[in-house]
């Protein structure tokens, strides 16, 4: 049982806790009800706490939105022990990260979450800025542009604008399978899902590949 400190503050392991009971029922309030018919009342009453507890901790809705997509894509992120970019040929690595990215996008929860930025985004402009901001699409680009930038160094790959070749990369991996797992199109098979990685990352090489000088 956790303790409670002098003066009845509570220990940091019971504030932790906490906060992560207020993180849960705002998940799944978000994700359920979406942005605007979720209240801080509402939250607070599914976590049996005051409004002057949970405002102790998040100053509005927005940031407790915040705080809720950064949950999510930490937990969509591969363990720290996984190697991403070590060890393989160009077409290993990027069909590894194209796999780990499609797996991540095609999430309940990421998916549940992509539902509610396209419905309130009109609304509420300021949760796209949220998911850019909390999101990993522009570590995701980095590292992509990287490798790319590499290849090209050594005369493997012909890119001029790797950044722009990496963002195009994310778009051929993410786009249709999400459109077509949010209900846009019969929902891709386990057999199509396998084998999209390797598809996407084979035209893209070869959009990329070397140009024999005349």
């Amino acid at each position: 049982m956790s303790q409670v400190r002098r003066g009845g503050r509570p220990s940091r392991e019971a504030s932790e806790q906490l906060g992560a009971l207020i993180l849960d029922a705002a998940t799944e309030l978000f994700l359920s009800h979406g942005f605007g018919a979720t209240s801080i009342d509402a939250v607070a009453a599914r976590v049996r706490i005051s409004k002057r507890t949970f405002y102790h901790r998040f100053p509005d809705k927005a940031a407790l939105f915040a705080a809720v997509v950064h949950r999510i894509i930490e937990r969509l992120r591969p363990p720290a022990n996984v190697q991403l970019t070590e060890g393989a040929d160009l077409r290993t690595v990027l069909a590894r990260l194209a796999t780990l990215i499609l797996r991540a996008a095609l999430s309940s929860d990421a998916i549940a979450l992509h539902r509610l930025i396209v419905a309130e985004s009109a609304r509420f402009p300021q949760l796209a800025q949220v998911l850019s901001r909390e999101g990993s699409t522009n570590e995701a680009i980095a590292l992509i542009a990287g490798l790319l930038e590499r290849e090209a160094r050594l005369g493997r790959v012909d890119v001029e604008d790797a950044v722009f070749a990496a963002r195009q990369f994310l778009t051929m991996v993410i786009a249709l399978p999400q459109r077509r797992a949010m209900g846009l199109g019969i929902p891709m098979s386990k057999r199509e899902l396998a084998a999209w990685p390797g598809k996407v990352v084979d035209l893209f090489l070869n959009g990329c590949r070397t140009r024999r000088k005349r």
